[in-house]
Order: C-alpha cells, then structure tokens, then sequence
C-alpha cells in the first residue's frame, strides 16, 4: 500500500509540475503577444485563435487566474512531494551508516530542494522561455485550458482581482484590463533600427520610415532654406527677370520683396509668366503678380508646417523668427527630402550636400547637425548651433579663412578630451567661404597619432 500511495504521490507531482507550466506558459504568451497579432489571427476563423482572442482581451483577469493556478499547484506540490521524496532519500542516507535522525532530517532538506528546483526548472523556467519564443502556438495551447480555470474559479479571481485593484487605485493608478498596444515615435523608430539591424528590414525602407517618424519632432526652423539661399526678386522687378532668375537658377518659385526678405510682398512662380503676352513680359512689375503665402513661425513643428505648405496653391511659407524678421523658405521639395533624402531633378546643381572624399566627408556649412551624424557618423554634443558651419565657427572663435583646421569636440563631454587622443577624433577644415558664411566643410576622421600630432601643433601656435 505505502509504495502505491509512493507512485501516485509522484505521479501527482509530475502532473501539478505540468500544470503550473501551464499558467505560466499561459501568463507569459498572453504578455508577450501583440493585439494586432492576436487580432489577425482572429480573423482566420480559427477556434483556438479567438479563444486567444477572448482571453487577450480579458487580460487582468486572466493574469490574475494564472497566477491563483500556479500558487494552488505550487502549495499542493510542496505538500506531497516533499514527504515523499524525503522518504526515499531517508534509508539512502541510513544504508550510508547516518545516525537515523539525522538521515530524516538530511532528507527532508534535500526534497525540499529537489521539489523546489524540479518544480521551477521544468514548471516554470522552461515554460516562460518557450511561451516568450513562440507566443502566439503556446497562447493557442493553453487558451482553452486557461479559459475552463478561470470558469471555475471565477468567484475567487474576481475577488482577488477586485482587492488588488482597490489597492493599487489608492496608490494613484489606474488598472489596466489590456497592455498597452499604441507606441510612441520614440519606440517605433527603436523598433525600426532594431529591425534594420538584424536585417528583418531592408536598410533604405528603415531610414525613410525612421526619417518619417522623426518628422514631427521637427521645426520649422529646421525643415527651411535659410535665408542665406534664398533667391529673391525686387518688386519693381518686371516678368521678365522672372524668366531670366528661373533659367539661372533652376527655382520655380521666389519671393518678392520691397528692399529686403523682411518685407516680402508675396511669392511669383515662374508659370505665371505665361499667362502674359511676350511683348509686355518687361513692363509688367512682379508686385502685380505675388501672392500672399503663410507666415509660420521658426518653432512650428513639422506636421503643423505640411499641413501649411499643402493648404497653400504655391506650395510654399515664409518662415519668421522670434524677433519677427524672415528666417527661410519652406518648400513642399524641402519638406519631402526631409522624409525621402535629397531629390534632384535636371535643374538642380550637381553639387551635395555630402560627399565621400578620398580623407572623409565634403559636406555643407548649413548641414544640420543630426544629418551630419546620419551622414558621416560624427556625433556633435548639444551646443548653441544648429549647422555644421556653426560648430566650427565655435570651434574656432572667429570668422575663418580657407583652409583653417578645428578639431571637433567630442559628443559626451562636449570637449577634446583623453578618450579622444585614445581612440581618435574628428577634424573640420574649412574647404569654402561665402563671403561670412562657411560654405563647404571637410569633416575627417583621424588617427589617435595624428589627433595629438593636431593638438600639438595647435597649442605651439597658440
């Protein structure tokens, strides 16, 4: 009798073992799956999947079943295995020439051990692994189970559930009864370049959806030609030096100012011109022709500023700063290369914004400063610049001449620093001027020997 009441003690453990891998496996695959996930599966019509379904959408209450499951199979594998076990191991220990008392008590905390590490192994370490690797098979296996558990005991887990919730109400919070499936573009554009870097997404589709959700973050400020290149004309200016600025310059679209951009009376296109005789094309002023477009201020953020540009039949906004003078231009072709990258067409100058060079990258002077990192990997600290220019103007003090050198600081510390005479470092050289402005810049990445090599000779002629 006493070795059958043994096998069956076993067999039980065994089984209890097995059912707390059940609720956990069923804890951990509901957690880990996605609503949109669940919810296609659905759709195919299959039974198992809209049990998946039922028990997803009910998640607070099925979490909290499974949990009442793996605590009631836990105790009760406790209860019968411990006891057992120990009386297998006691004559082990005995035959071994232990005292009998201390065999019992050696035995004792030897079951406990093997029922506890038995119990967590194969109940629920192997099952949590398995239900996060494939959670939608394993949620299929144990939904139905899960599902009957819950019927039964749905007083006891509805009380349960209920005083949990009340405490956590008066600790501020509010229960949730499903995960939270929305993300923020913080969290998509992670799981983009996550994707993109395990290769589950090709690399040019990950930086347009990257571009795209980073878009809103942006200003206007940002997204704009700045002033600088912008092409204007005079409002006594006349169609025909429409004709002749679209024909030099390749643009389709410029303001029309009286004096400066500070007071631009509104936008021509050069398809207006057109509409007018040739043979009157040189006495008709541009004034009679602008159109008022929006006026956005430089901090609009990027989907305010679409929204704009779209409403607007020129395609176009002016974009004013804080003190209320014309910062830039911005385009509907801006606002699509900010998303696709650079667009070109037969009209556009041939030279880019960034260039692979034999040494390291030619870039822009009014190259943001986030699409130098995109573009060459350089990482810039924060600082009170926006443009590549601007970095090396502050770098360097004072207006630059051709071919002066700054070393570039570094993006954690925001200065030339020991990790940089380690590892290496970045030099800008000043390729271009524009009268004031930087126009060109050679960003190169340096060897450590020629970084100090660089900062020696600095400080000599310092």
């Amino acid at each position: 009798m006493s070795t059958v009441l043994t096998i069956l003690s076993l067999v039980g453990f065994v089984a209890l073992t097995a059912g707390t891998a059940l609720f956990v496996a069923a804890e951990f695959s509901l957690t880990a799956l996605e609503r949109s996930t669940v919810e296609a599966h659905a759709r195919t019509g299959d039974v198992r999947s809209r049990m998946v379904r039922q028990a997803h959408r009910t998640l607070s209450f099925q979490l909290s079943g499974a949990q009442l499951g793996i605590t009631i199979t836990t105790l009760i594998t406790g209860y019968i295995a411990e006891p057992v076990l120990a009386r297998l191991l006691a004559p082990v220990f005995t035959a071994v020439g232990m005292n009998p008392s201390a065999a019992g008590g050696v035995s004792l905390a030897l079951a406990l051990v093997l029922a506890t590490s038995l119990s967590m192994i194969y109940g629920e370490l192997v099952p949590k692994n398995i239900a996060i690797a494939k959670p939608m098979a394993t949620a299929r296996m144990t939904a139905g189970p899960m599902i009957a558990f819950s019927v039964v005991f749905k007083w006891m887990i509805h009380f349960l559930n209920g005083t949990a919730n009340w405490v956590v109400r008066r600790l501020g919070v509010e229960p949730a009864e499903e995960l939270r499936s929305a993300r923020s573009p913080q969290e998509l554009g992670s799981l983009v370049r996550t994707s993109a870097q395990r290769g589950a997404l090709d690399q040019r589709t990950a930086l347009v959806m990257d571009r795209s959700l980073q878009f809103g973050e942006r200003s206007a400020e940002e997204l704009m030609t700045p002033r600088v290149k912008v092409e204007s004309l005079d409002k006594s200016d006349t169609i025909a030096d429409l004709i002749a600025a679209a024909s030099r310059t390749g643009y389709s679209r410029f303001p029309v100012i009286d004096g400066d951009l500070d007071n631009t009376l509104g936008v021509v296109h050069v398809k207006q011109a057109f509409t007018h005789p040739a043979n009157v094309r040189r006495t008709i002023p541009l004034q009679l022709l602008a159109r008022p477009v929006p006026i956005v201020p430089a901090s609009l953020d990027g989907d305010e500023v679409l929204e704009r540009v779209r409403a607007d039949g020129m395609q176009v906004a002016l974009v004013v700063d804080e003190y209320g003078g014309t910062a830039g231009l911005v385009t509907m072709e801006d606002l699509i290369e900010e998303i696709l990258g650079d667009v070109r067409d037969e009209h556009d100058e041939e030279e880019r914004e960034v260039r692979r060079v034999s040494d390291g990258w030619d870039c822009s002077g009014l190259l943001r400063i986030d699409e130098v990192s995109r573009a060459t990997g350089y990482d810039a600290p924060e600082g009170e610049y926006e443009t590549l220019g601007g970095l090396v103007l502050t770098g360097l003090g004072r207006i630059p001449v051709v071919g002066d050198e700054v070393v570039l600081p570094n993006s954690t510390t925001g200065h030339r620093s020991a990790y940089e005479t380690d590892h290496g470092g970045w030099i800008a050289r000043v390729e271009r001027m524009d009268g004031r402005r930087i126009d060109r810049v050679r960003l190169i990445p340096v060897t450590p020997e020629a970084l100090i090599a660089h900062t020696s000779q600095e400080h000599s002629h310092g």
